[in-house]
């Protein structure tokens, strides 16, 4: 037993001394990372128990720590206490030492145009960062691709080799800058060869904006379809009312910009403005016949066809009734029937009106209310500075306050609504629409007929009696 115990110390004491001779010359030693421990490894250095500190491990933090146990590497001495048994090793310093020394022949030969391998180390919504072998590149997301990428995974996934071409190299702060796309020919060289104006494509969206859709007429070249290019007929409060992304849509070319590479897109220019033909189809003074839409304060949208609608202004709407809303009459889904007043195709605006299917009751009022003829109404409205009297239906007359016939401060002291009056047509106008009225004037009449029926009744008896005179002399 004695001699087995000296025998194991002397081969324990001829390890230390190699490993002291490894620290001493900075030397490298091969050992097994045996079992995790707290705060790091312990490694197996062929006799002698050593401590593998988690921070000594690697250049980075190791993802699965157990994947390590078992392995065998490469370590430098860090540290020695024969007494203790103490024995501190690292890795990463080798680790580091060749990062170094790649680093360094990497500036003596780095240039811009290179073309380098490397693998992706780290990745951001900006782009990625590769290990070029001692010495880390960015490979931001615009040189990815010339296509549209929305993150840098959709392309690239940690640790993935890559070859790449060397865009910028500042070898003073050591910076260097890759791209991906720079390694096939640029699809905008000659794109408007192969997109000219006012051609048709097929393309796929993309991406849906408030402003528009994105459509991808071939790898790497998209063009916007502004959202004021979607229809002839919409009025769209965003792009998705009509496409989704992935769908396939035809889009004609409206323009090509190569240097600033973008293309303007249309996709109602597919089918001709229907707008061109509604002038054609409906010119002035047609009846139309269509449902009701929608309804506002100031009037009624009718659907006429696909997309185009005519508006029937509130004012358009009776010659008479005076309305402060088209829903006092109408609904939305009623179908009405109107007369095309005026169709503006550059504006795109279509009116109608369903007044205008009836003659104005007020082009015949001058003949059937001529001017000295004596009306009976009734009272619609009470005014500081009159009374409007309707004399049929949709039909009223105003009696200023002035024509009365006597002094009120208001003419509501005299009269209400649904009073029945007479009234003397003193004014008549169709075109301005006005029928003046008065109350006064009949009264005036028959001021005046008064002393003339009295002079009438003197004349009379003087004849009966120079008749009677005369008779009685015949006799």
């Amino acid at each position: 037993g004695t001699i087995t115990l000296s025998f194991d110390k002397a081969k324990r004491m001829q390890l230390f001394d190699q490993l002291e001779e490894v620290l001493e010359k900075n030397g490298v030693i091969t050992g097994t990372i045996t079992r995790r421990i707290k705060g790091g490894y312990t490694v197996d250095l062929g006799g002698v128990e050593a401590f593998l500190p988690g921070s000594h491990v690697d250049l980075r933090p190791v993802p699965d720590m157990d994947a390590l146990v078992n392995q065998q590497y490469e370590f430098r001495v860090l540290k020695i206490n024969r007494r203790r048994s103490n024995v501190i090793v690292s890795r990463r310093v080798l680790l580091e030492e060749e990062r170094d020394t790649k680093r360094s022949a990497l500036l003596q030969t780095l240039a811009e145009g290179q073309i380098v391998k490397g693998k992706a180390k780290n990745i951001t919504e900006y782009g990625v960062f590769v290990d070029l072998g001692g010495l880390d590149g960015l490979l931001h997301i615009t040189d990815m691709s010339w296509k549209r990428i929305r993150h840098p995974r959709e392309m690239v996934s940690l640790g993935q080799e890559l070859e790449l071409k060397v865009l910028s190299f500042d070898k003073e702060n050591q910076k260097v800058s890759l791209g991906l796309k720079q390694l096939v020919p640029d699809p905008w060289q000659d794109i408007t060869a192969r997109f000219p104006e006012g051609s048709h494509h097929t393309g796929k969206v993309t991406n849906l904006v408030d402003y528009g859709v994105f459509v991808e007429l071939e790898p790497g070249v998209e063009g916007l379809v502004h959202i004021s290019e979607m229809s002839w007929t919409r009025k769209l409060r965003h792009p998705s009312q009509m496409v989704h992304q992935g769908d396939e849509v035809e889009v004609v070319i409206l323009g090509v910009d190569s240097e600033k590479k973008r293309i303007s897109l249309g996709m109602k220019q597919v089918k001709p403005n229907p707008w061109e033909l509604v002038g054609e189809r409906f010119p002035e003074g047609t009846v139309i016949e269509g449902v009701i839409k929608n309804i506002t304060e100031f009037g009624m949208f009718i659907g006429i066809e696909d997309g185009i609608d005519g508006l029937i202004h509130v004012s358009d709407i009776s010659w008479t009734k005076k309305l402060r809303h088209p829903g006092e009459l109408y609904k939305v889904g009623d179908v009405v029937q109107a007369k095309v007043l005026t169709v503006d195709q550059e504006n795109e605006k279509f009116t109608l009106g369903m007044k205008q299917l009836t003659e104005d009751p007020w082009s015949s009022v001058p003949a059937r209310y001529p001017v000295g003829n004596i009306i009976t109404g009734t009272v619609t409205n009470v005014t500081d500075f009159g009374l409007f009297v309707e004399v049929e239906e949709g039909i009223e007359g105003l009696i200023h306050v002035t024509e009365l016939g006597k002094k009120v401060k208001s003419p509501s002291e005299l009269y209400k609504e649904g009073d029945t009056v007479q009234a003397k047509i003193i004014h008549v106008s169709a075109d301005e629409r006005r029928l003046g009225l008065s109350i006064k004037q009949i009264k005036d009449d028959e001021e005046r007929r008064k002393p003339k029926d009295y002079h009438s009744g003197d004349n009379s008896i003087s004849q009966t009696l120079g008749d009677l005179l005369k008779q009685k002399f015949n006799d």
